[in-house]
């Protein structure tokens, strides 16, 4: 069952100060293994220390970071799993393009997933799969456009909206699944040529969302943050690159460090060509 509950983002005059980003350091990240590459999602956890990759080929990776002065140097992998179906068994090809990443404070770890529109409970240990959520508007989306951005807020809702835009310059549909249900709680507007590709709540309960483009250039990247407060809500862009200032940014992590400085952590899809690279690029939260 879906229920609709419209909300549409109002930019009005506030008395709140808009944040900035800065630059904290972009790490090149290689692994030699055939699976590694792909990476569509991305959790930070323990205050900076810990990382949950997701990889667009059904790979989930659990790591350990280290940083130096701050800045992010070294990434050691502590446990690899091929995300599988609920006996075991390897997911089809048409089932194992995993592209949204969301950790409850729990623990409880969601994936998303396109072609076949889906989102599942995944056990981070063994990667078996179970929990089938099923989307009822997954006919508006294109194969190759579906829930790549995911997120899960405090009280365990969980957040998505498609990477298809929807026609003539239409807002997108921020879904809202809870209990059983989902309705849509706001709409994001369509801003120039960007499709949302990631996005994260903060410990501030603030949406931050990361979107792509591509030019003959290379990739742009842009972040937009979304405070939602009924008629007071705000919206913000923080980052626009230029082409090629960065690879296929595709997921995005906000988290606090020991300090409570907050971060926003990207990482890089580079499909699997040598050509490209996986990077991941760190940003602190002026405020």
């Amino acid at each position: 069952m879906i229920r609709f509950a419209f909300v549409v983002i109002c930019l009005c005059g506030s008395a709140w100060a808009e944040p900035s980003l800065k630059a904290n350091g972009a790490l090149r990240w290689e692994v030699d293994a055939p699976w590694f590459g792909g990476w569509s999602g991305i959790e930070i956890t323990a205050s900076g220390t810990k990382m949950t990759a997701l990889s667009d080929r059904g790979q989930l990776v659990q790591a350990t970071l280290t940083r130096d002065q701050g800045r992010l140097s070294s990434v050691t992998i502590d446990h690899s799993v091929r995300i599988s179906d609920a006996k075991g068994g390897p997911l089809k090809k048409l089932a194992v393009d995993s592209e949204g990443l969301a950790i409850h404070d729990t623990g409880r770890v969601h994936v998303s997933f396109e072609h076949r529109h889906r989102i599942m409970d995944t056990d981070p240990e063994t990667g078996r799969t179970s929990g089938l959520i099923k989307l009822p508007f997954r006919k508006t989306m294109n194969n190759n456009g579906g829930l790549e951005a995911l997120a899960i807020s405090a009280d365990g809702t969980l957040f998505t909206l498609p990477e298809t835009a929807p026609p003539d310059g239409a807002p997108f549909p921020l879904y809202a699944y809870k209990d059983g249900h989902w309705h849509v709680s706001a709409h994001i507007p369509q801003r120039g040529p960007f499709l949302p590709v990631g996005a994260d709540f903060d410990s501030n309960g603030r949406l931050w969302l990361l979107e792509r483009t591509v030019t003959p250039l290379g990739f742009r990247s842009r972040v937009r943050l979304f405070v939602f407060d009924g008629d007071a809500s705000r919206e913000y862009t923080l980052l626009n690159t230029i082409p090629a200032r960065f690879d296929n940014l595709e997921g995005i992590s906000a988290w606090d460090d020991p300090k409570g400085q907050m971060h926003i952590t990207m990482i890089s899809d580079d499909n699997f060509l040598p050509i490209q690279s996986t990077q991941i690029v760190d940003y602190l939260v002026l405020e």
